[in-house]
This record gives structure tokens, C-alpha cells and sequence, in this order.
């Protein structure tokens, strides 16, 4: 049988073939080839295989070497050669006793050895799990809270203190809430939540009650698992947990010496000046290493030098056998000993700041004659009373303070205040301490006696009086006054009317256009004001981040876990005696600096409000800031939080919504928590943001942005009559080449001047509708104020000096 094949007809379809272009397809350079490899190829592959071995074996001593370092950084804490487990024990309710949660944990060994010292501290050493504890309880209550946060700052571990017999609804009471937030946004050093008074409850219900705690706790810590505590068994099972438990790491506290005192002394100093006194203070060395030629800050009294670090006997040991480094003491050189300057020096005749300096604003601002409002009033009526007398009379400054009534005269400056804030020096700023809050209001004093039936008198009137009083009402119009403003601020966002009786281009003489926010240059040296020859700046900071951080670890000194005395020389005893008396413990909380941290320069942190935190903060707004281990106050200009090297200016920071604030600040290297404070009417601070820190860049450009709107008169097309943005030809003429916007997103540019009233001819890229708005964006860059005040605890010979220099 023959076979048969298909043979293809005249019919059949040929396709093109593939234009592989210039180079040769892959099939072709196949079949050139032949299967030949190049050598290249052959030892690439080589190297990949070779590779993939050594990365099997990098990763097994990676993960060796990361088991050490956590056997390592276990075998820190705890045992007889190093430091104990510092655990702060925290009640989230005001009426919980920690003493007894305290006596419970001292009580749960019979072979246990306890010791305390004058500080507070309590020493606890079970020999059963050979490990050794140290108990502090900082102060609970209102007014409390700077305080709580500086022995957080300092521990390991947080024993947090709930109670059963509270009831389910009451678990965190309101001072409870309150600091838990302030603990969250600083950081909480490894929790441990421990029920008491359960045992106090009907067996039938306990269950449910920790049940109710359980599911509380695991909204704000999920994490953790609720422990009781009310027997000395469950005291056990606490310290077990302690000891056992992973440690959570901090690295704002972890790449920084810090210290918690066990002991204090006050050494006098043979030395010109007599007022300063040397402390001796006495503690376990925890975080990274000290050196006695580096700076140690302690809050609420400043940065100090160290004259030298003496290791001391621990008796707090079981076995109480000399150490070796016993006797080992480290003197501070004179010549190597960091420097207490914070400020730089700038040279008068280098002409590089070109900004005009303040006292030379303020001797401008003398010269010129101010227009006073004058009003009225019965003699013997304070200012704030006189506030409610709406009669004004305007009038030249004079000097008269009584009228011919007999009648005292008060004088207010005009209310009409200049748009642009940043030239507004008169800005007051109070501190976190010597500021004094009275919403008390006094009555005036009458000629005649007033005689009121007080029997008559409901309770609810005297109530109502009671709660008056009470009030600061002038806060309340203030902060009422600021909330109608930033609502108008987010209705029409930047923009302003132009004013008619002065020249837009002398107005707006500092502002200059962009053709691009995101791409337009902007020469970040131009135009520095006097007080950037003040400050310090890295050439690049991130890198000098990353190398001091990595030095601080291997710096000559104390290791971690020693029990050293510092002479920390140079204390004002005034400071120290205010600083004693203002607290209700005596424990100090130091911390040994890192290079350049003790140096002024202008830093950036990102902010973010707060849910109950609901009124607007105003840019330039007085704030107390703590961030990391420092406290200050200051008032920061708000900024977006955008990448770019342009960043527009927020004159408000609303709530719900995320900033960048810039102030000028000692430099801190990150990563560090943030902490905004606002003063209450009753000196109470209140948390109004968190955040973290961003950098020390004095680079940071900040744009300042003003909307001049027009209104289209005519339109032809794609070119338009504009009027109301300018009421003069030379202001069109000078804004000439700024560009123009639209509310409907058309862009165009002034093409002429009309008459001499302001109108202009404008051309678009598109027709203008009747209902548009055009807009003029400008810029100028903006600063922060030098408002810097260090956070501390002042004497009355302090205070009296800063009322003599607000006097003089």
C-alpha cells in the first residue's frame, strides 16, 4: 500500500515573517551558536552557584550570632553581676495602694533578702531564681504626671495596677486614662498588668470580672495577659514573669547612659564661686557606656560636666565579694571634656546674616506713632473687667492714665493686626513653672455696702456663682476666637483681600512667585535670619546619626550594669534646693549626652493630634515639648508633613490631622518620642499631640503662601477682564509675571494693565466661566522665633531676676 501525502495548494496562506529589527532574534543567535557558552556565562554561573552556598552558610551564622546576642542581652539584667530588673509599679486608679501591691512581692519568698534605700528604691533578691529586683513607685495623682513619665524613662519593666473591686466600668479611672496615653506616645517599657482585690469578690463573679478586664486590656495592650495578684503565690508567679519575660527595647533609651540614684549627697565646691555645690550621686549604670569627659543632663535642672566616675561596692549582692573593678576610678580631663557652650558665636562684620535683627525691628517699630484705642471706666477697674465696656475712643499715645471724672484711663493698641505674623515680636511665651493661672475674677470695690438676704438665696444661684468663678472666661472667648478663625482658614484656604490703603508690592515686598511649588528652586542660604549664626548644622545629618550612634557603643568608659558614683560639678544649690522642694520624691533620673546634644540648631519633629484634643492650635503658639529625655518650651511653626524640598506653611494645626513643627532646640539625635503639652487654665498640663523626632536640618525650607484673588469682568474667549485683585497699574505691572490660577483650574499670565484702578487684562488657556475665581499664589520663606526655655524648676531668686528683665 503506497502512502500518501499531503502536498499544499495554490491556495495556501503564507504569513510574514517576524522583523526582529536591527538585532538578531533569539532563535537566531541559537543557531549561530551552535551551542557554544562564552566564558563569561560559564563563570557567572560558577560564582551563583558558589553563592547560593556561602548565603546557607552566612544565614546559619547570622542566626547563631543572633542567639548569642539575646542570650547575652538576657544574661544583662538580673543576676548577681549586673543590674537588676528596675520595675516601676504604676496604679491606673488613684484610690489603688501600690505600697501593698509592693508588700505582696516582698512577701512571696520566705528566703527572699530585701534592702531599700533613701531614694525609695527597693531591692528584692530571691534565691530561688537567682535574680535579684528593684522596686520604685513614682508619685500618683494630679499634678503628677512629668513626673510619672522621668520614671518610666529610667526602668525596664511596668507593673500596671488594677483593682476588682472598682468594677468593670471603672477599670483606668479618668487620671488612669490620662497617663496611659502619655505612657503610650513615650513608650512603655515592657507592661505587666496584675488585678488585685479580686479575692474580695463573690466566687461566682470573678470569673466574669476578669473576663470584663481581659477584654479591656486587650484593646490597649493586646499583648498582654491580665495576672492576679492578691496572694503571695500569685506574688511569685509576678516575679517569675519579671524575670522571665522578653525585654522590649527602647533605642532612644538603649543608645544613651542613664541612671536612676540609689543615693544622693551634696559636696561643696573650693571654688570662686561659692553658690555651686558637686552632687554625688550613686546608682546602676544601665543603657550604653559613660564617659567621664561627656555631659549629663538631668531634667528640671539642666546639662552639667562630670568631675569623675568612681565604681562602688554593690551590697546588694548575696555573696558580697569584692568586684574587680571595685577601686577603678575615671577622672575627667580638662582638655577632653566636652563643653558646656550651646550656642555658636557669629562674627558681627561677617555681614552673612542679611536679616534685619530684632532690636533693630524694635527700634523701628518706636519710631513710628501708633494710633490708641481709649476707653473709660469707674475707678479702680481692672483691665480684664473693662473688657466689657464697649465705648472707644480713639485717640493719639498719651501718657494720661486718669481722667477729670476721677475715672481711670486704659489704653489698647488697635485691633487690626498685620497679617503677617512671623514680623509680630511681642508674642509672650510662659513657662511650665512660673506661670500662674487665676480664673478667679475681682469684684470692683463700691462707695456703698451692698446687703444681700442670703437666706433667700437658692442653692442653685450659689452654685451658678460658685461655678462662675471658676471660669476663665476671657480663655473661653480666646479659644472661641481662634476656632472661628481657623474654620474660615479651611473654608478659603491662604487667601487674603488686598489691602487699599497701602501698595500690594510694598505689602507683599517679601513674597515672590513660583512657576512650580514642587520644581521651582529655592536657594535655602538666601536671606537667613540673625539667629541661624547661632545655631550648629551637620553637613549631613543622617550620617553623623548613624556614626555617633554606632560609636556610642564602643566608647571608653562604665559598661552597662555597674554600680558607679558620679561627681556631677557646677549645680546651683538654689536650682537644686527649688528642684528638691518642688518634688514629692527624691529619686533623680541622669542621662549621660551623646556628642553634640547639648548644641542649639533647629529641629523638625512630626506631630499628630490627639482624638480629644479637639480646639486648633494656632502656629507660633506657646507649646511645652518633650522630646526624649528633654523638656522645653517653645512655640514651633507648623509645616506639611510632604516629601520635597519645599514644605508649605499650616498657620493652624487642626485636629486630626498630622504636622511637621520647627523650633529651635538643643540637638537630639533620633529615634526619639515626641510629646506636645498645653498649659491649662489650672496650671495642668495637657497632652494635645505625639510624634516622634525627624531631624536637625536648618535646611528645611518653609513656604509661607498668600492667595490674592480677582474676579473676571469680562471674557472673550480665552482672555478676561480681572479686577479687585489690584487696585492700582503699577501693582499689575509689577506682578506681571507671576502666573495666574483659576478656581476651574485654567492657568494664564497678566497681558496688560487697564486704566489706573487695578484692572487687567488676562489671558487663559481655556474660556473662563462666569462663576470663576482667579488667584495669584505667592511665597516667602518663614522661620521659627528664638523662644527656647529649658523646662526647669526655678527658685524665687530666679524668678525675681526674669521679672527684672521683663520690667527692664
Amino acid at each position: 500500500m503506497s502512502e500518501v501525502f499531503h502536498r499544499p495548494g495554490p491556495l495556501k496562506q503564507t504569513n510574514k515573517a517576524h522583523k526582529t529589527g536591527r538585532h538578531r532574534s533569539k532563535g537566531a543567535i541559537e543557531n549561530a551558536l551552535k551551542g557554544r557558552v562564552s566564558l563569561k556565562t560559564v563563570s557567572h554561573k560558577h560564582k551563583q552557584e558558589q553563592r547560593r552556598e556561602q548565603r546557607r552558610h552566612q544565614m546559619n551564622q547570622l542566626r547563631k550570632k543572633k542567639r548569642e546576642e539575646a542570650r547575652l542581652e538576657k544574661l544583662q539584667l538580673g543576676s548577681q553581676n549586673t543590674a537588676p530588673f528596675m520595675v516601676c509599679i504604676l496604679p491606673m486608679h488613684c484610690q489603688i495602694d501600690p505600697r501593698s501591691a509592693l508588700a505582696i512581692l516582698e512577701n512571696c519568698d520566705e528566703e527572699a533578702v530585701i534592702q531599700k534605700t533613701e531614694t525609695g528604691v527597693t531591692y528584692i533578691n530571691l534565691p530561688r531564681f537567682k535574680q535579684r529586683f528593684s522596686f520604685i513607685i513614682p508619685p500618683v495623682g494630679r499634678g503628677n504626671d512629668i513626673e510619672v513619665l522621668d520614671y518610666l524613662k529610667a526602668c525596664d519593666t511596668t507593673l500596671l495596677l488594677t483593682s476588682a473591686a472598682m468594677g468593670e466600668d471603672d477599670i483606668f479611672d479618668r487620671w488612669g486614662h490620662r497617663i496611659f496615653n502619655m505612657m503610650s506616645a513615650q513608650g512603655i517599657p515592657t507592661p505587666i498588668v496584675a488585678l488585685m482585690d479580686l479575692e474580695s469578690i463573690n466566687p461566682k463573679k470573678r470569673g466574669d470580672i476578669k473576663a470584663s478586664v481581659q477584654k479591656f486590656i486587650s484593646k490597649v495592650l493586646p499583648k498582654e495577659k491580665v495576672m492576679q495578684l492578691d496572694t503571695n503565690a500569685e506574688g511569685l508567679n509576678v516575679m517569675r514573669r519579671i524575670g522571665g519575660q522578653k525585654q522590649k527595647s527602647l533605642p532612644n533609651k538603649t543608645n544613651r547612659p542613664h541612671l536612676f540614684s540609689d543615693k544622693i549627697s551634696i559636696e561643696s565646691q573650693l571654688s570662686q564661686c561659692d553658690n555651686n555645690v558637686t552632687l554625688k550621686v550613686t546608682g546602676f549604670l544601665r543603657g550604653a557606656p559613660l564617659n567621664e569627659n561627656s555631659l549629663v543632663h538631668i531634667p528640671g535642672l539642666g546639662d552639667f560636666q562630670m568631675q569623675q566616675i568612681v565604681s562602688t561596692p554593690d551590697s546588694f549582692k548575696l555573696n558580697n565579694n569584692p568586684d574587680v573593678q571595685q577601686n577603678q576610678v575615671r577622672v575627667a580631663d580638662s582638655q577632653k571634656q566636652t563643653s558646656l557652650q550651646k550656642e555658636n558665636i557669629p562674627d558681627i562684620m561677617d555681614a552673612e546674616q542679611t536679616w534685619p535683627t530684632e532690636e533693630e525691628i524694635e527700634a523701628a517699630q518706636q519710631e513710628t506713632k501708633k494710633t490708641k484705642l481709649v476707653k473709660r471706666v469707674p475707678k479702680g477697674w481692672s483691665s480684664y473687667q473693662a473688657a466689657w465696656i464697649p465705648d472707644f475712643e480713639a485717640v493719639e499715645s498719651k501718657d494720661n492714665e486718669v481722667d477729670n471724672d476721677g475715672n481711670d484711663v486704659i489704653e489698647d493698641d488697635d485691633d487690626d493686626e498685620n497679617e503677617d505674623e512671623d514680623e509680630d515680636d511681642d508674642d509672650e511665651f510662659m513657662s511650665c513653672d512660673n506661670q500662674s493661672f487665676d480664673g478667679e475674677v475681682k469684684k470692683p470695690e463700691s462707695d456703698t455696702e451692698e446687703y444681700v438676704d442670703t437666706a433667700s438665696m437658692s442653692d442653685a444661684a450659689i452654685n451658678d456663682e460658685k461655678y462662675d468663678l471658676q471660669m476663665d472666661f476671657h480663655e473661653e472667648r480666646e479659644t472661641m476666637k481662634k476656632i472661628k478663625e481657623a474654620r474660615v482658614d479651611e473654608l478659603w484656604p491662604d487667601e487674603i483681600d488686598t489691602p487699599l490703603d497701602i501698595e500690594a508690592r510694598d505689602r507683599f515686598q517679601k513674597y515672590r512667585g513660583l512657576e512650580s511649588f514642587r520644581t521651582s528652586p529655592w536657594d535655602v542660604k538666601e536671606n537667613l535670619p540673625y539667629d541661624y549664626a547661632r545655631i550648629y548644622q551637620f553637613q549631613n545629618f543622617d550620617r553623623t546619626k548613624r556614626r555617633i550612634i554606632s560609636e556610642s557603643k564602643d566608647v571608653e568608659g562604665f559598661q552597662h550594669g555597674a554600680y558607679i558614683t558620679i561627681y556631677i560639678i557646677n549645680v546651683p544649690n538654689t536650682k537644686w534646693q527649688a528642684y528638691i522642694s518642688a518634688r514629692q520624691t527624691s529619686g533623680v533620673v541622669i542621662y549621660g549626652l551623646l556628642p553634640h546634644e547639648h548644641q542649639m540648631s533647629v529641629v523638625n519633629v512630626v506631630l499628630k493630634r490627639l482624638p480629644d484634643s479637639e480646639s486648633p492650635i494656632k502656629s507660633k503658639e506657646t507649646l511645652i515639648i518633650q522630646c526624649g529625655y528633654r523638656r522645653f518650651v517653645v512655640n514651633p511653626i507648623f509645616s506639611q508633613h510632604t516629601n520635597g524640598d519645599k514644605h508649605k506653611y499650616e498657620r493652624y494645626f487642626r485636629p486630626h490631622t498630622t504636622v511637621c513643627a520647627t523650633f529651635y532646640a538643643p540637638i537630639q539625635f533620633p529615634p526619639a518620642p515626641v510629646l506636645a503639652f498645653k498649659v491649662n487654665p489650672d496650671s495642668t498640663l495637657a497632652l494635645v499631640a505625639r510624634g516622634c523626632l525627624l531631624s536637625c536640618n536648618p535646611d528645611r525650607v518653609v513656604l509661607k503662601r498668600i492667595v490674592l484673588s480677582g474676579h473676571p469682568m469680562r471674557i472673550n474667549r480665552k482672555s478676561a477682564t480681572v479686577r479687585y485683585m489690584f487696585f492700582n497699574k503699577e501693582d499689575v505691572d509689577y506682578f506681571k509675571p507671576v502666573k495666574l490660577r483659576t478656581k476651574c483650574g485654567r492657568l494664564g499670565h497678566i497681558k496688560e494693565s487697564l486704566g489706573t484702578h487695578g484692572h487687567m487684562k488676562c489671558v487663559f488657556d481655556g474660556q473662563l466661566r462666569s462663576y470663576d475665581t482667579v488667584f495669584m499664589y505667592l511665597y516667602k520663606r518663614v522661620y521659627p522665633k528664638w523662644t527656647y526655655e529649658d523646662c526647669l524648676i526655678r527658685s524665687d531668686k530666679d524668678e525675681e531676676i526674669q521679672e527684672d528683665e521683663k520690667m527692664e
